[in-house]
């Protein structure tokens, strides 16, 4: 298991009875996790000094109740700097999990020793477009939500990116990759983190289990005579880190060779020692 274990002002304090108790810089939050199937004693005080909680509905969605938190706070990986802010279905706007990818690539990136094109697909608020930036590379940031690219751009401001060379785009992943193919264009590495379902900016359907193999191939048309990496997430319970390494074996390793290694990833649980699996990464690299 891949295990983000470089954070400062971010922890999993706790797990028990399907929720996990986390610090955020200075708040506690409290929020569902459908791999805590496990019913532990809630010793640490802190499950009593919240600052957030959110209850799932039993009829899907839920709703979070606040205890003095800030609409707006933010929290720092390393050399970055991430706005947080709840919102709907348990979110704060971070993975810290792919804290683990984002070390993993800076260092690709830093070590390649000539310019280096990298495309975000599904982008999200940006944690991977500005570790990436960090690491010297120009990167195309593409997401079908506008709100999550307005975000993304803040994170860029505050972690002092916003003049590096990057590209924010509101598009449709899919027909963003098939227009650029049209053009010509190449990149040197590709991240992506599909979503299991998702509808773009005009109304198009994402399915992970139809969509993935497809798209993951249709990306291999925009990769350069030389690429450095490609990687792909997964929070889908069905795509399992084997899943995600016969489908780059069978889509880029034939076309560019290089190797292929895939792992759940996770967070440290403070309490107890417990890693928290948090989905699955697929890397490839030349």
């Amino acid at each position: 298991m891949w295990i983000a274990d470089n954070w400062k002002d971010y922890e999993v304090i706790d797990t028990s009875s399907g929720e996990k108790l986390e610090r955020w810089g200075d708040y506690i939050l409290l929020r569902p996790d459908p791999q805590v199937i496990w019913n532990t004693p809630k010793k640490d005080y802190r499950w009593k000094k919240l600052n957030g909680h959110y209850h799932r509905s039993n009829k899907g969605g839920g709703q979070w109740d606040f205890f003095d938190l800030p609409e707006q706070w933010t929290i720092n990986y390393k050399n970055l700097t991430f706005n947080l802010k709840p919102f709907s279905f348990k979110h704060t706007g971070l993975f810290p999990e792919q804290a683990t990818n984002w070390d993993w690539f800076s260092e690709k990136i830093k070590n390649a020793n000539r310019p280096v094109k990298v495309l975000n697909l599904f982008a999200y608020t940006g944690g991977a477009t500005l570790a990436a930036l960090e690491a010297g590379a120009m990167v195309t940031h593409v997401d079908a939500s506008k709100g999550m690219v307005t975000w993304a751009k803040e994170n860029a401001v505050s972690s002092n990116l916003a003049d590096r060379p990057v590209r924010w785009l509101v598009d449709d992943c899919v027909k963003f990759v098939e227009r650029e193919i049209r053009r010509g264009n190449k990149y040197d590495a590709i991240i992506m983190d599909p979503p299991s379902y998702g509808r773009g900016p005009k109304g198009e359907t994402w399915k992970i289990e139809e969509n993935i193999f497809p798209f993951i191939e249709l990306c291999t048309n925009i990769l350069s005579d030389d690429p450095l990496f490609f990687l792909i997430n997964s929070y889908t319970t069905g795509l399992q880190p084997a899943v995600l390494s016969y489908m780059i074996n069978t889509a880029i390793v034939k076309k560019f060779g290089g190797h292929v290694t895939a792992e759940e990833i996770g967070l440290n649980v403070t309490s107890n020692g417990l890693v928290l699996p948090c989905g699955a990464s697929g890397r490839w690299e030349n």
